[in-house]
């Protein structure tokens, strides 16, 4: 199993049914995976908080939400995940190409690739960091029932050196 395989199986086994997404290179190929399953409704969007409204609203008719994003993003939805999220105890899966990390190589990235498990333990929100396709399977596949017990979101973050 590659890496986007094990994230999409991830997603399968956890029954998210719900996913927005924002492009990066890292997800192209989950993506198009993701576009072609009949049982996930998929909502590209162009803004992280855009996504983590679309989601909320998407829980709360039901469905079991995940957002796919990368971690460049993040600070554009730290409001929406404390003032909506947290406030409402709401679950969503964070999957993120965590950008940034050792062997990036666009220097732009690297700040906010160091800022990134800072940021999410700030608004403490628990995260994952999972080195190999067996492992973030697993994490993914059991993190939708960690957020719903947690009451919160959960994030897996995908280094550079996953892909």
């Amino acid at each position: 199993m590659d890496s986007s395989e094990a994230v999409y199986s991830g997603l399968k086994s956890a029954k998210i049914d719900f996913i927005v997404s924002l492009p990066c290179v890292n997800l192209g190929k989950i993506l198009e995976i993701i576009e072609k399953d009949e049982e996930i409704i998929h909502i590209p969007v162009t803004r992280e908080e855009e996504g983590i409204g679309i989601c909320a609203g998407a829980f709360l008719g039901g469905k079991k939400t995940a957002i796919l994003m990368q971690n460049s993003g993040l600070g554009n939805c730290v409001n929406a995940l404390t003032s909506l999220y947290q406030l409402y105890s709401l679950p969503l899966v964070m999957i993120m190409s965590h950008r940034g990390t050792k062997g990036e190589p666009i220097i732009g990235q690297v700040p906010m690739g160091i800022a990134t498990p800072k940021i999410l333990e700030a608004i403490e929100l628990k995260y994952f960091n999972p080195k190999t396709p067996q492992e973030a399977n697993k994490t993914i596949a059991d993190s939708w029932n960690l957020s719903k017990s947690e009451k919160k979101p959960v994030s897996i973050l995908l280094d550079i050196s996953y892909w």
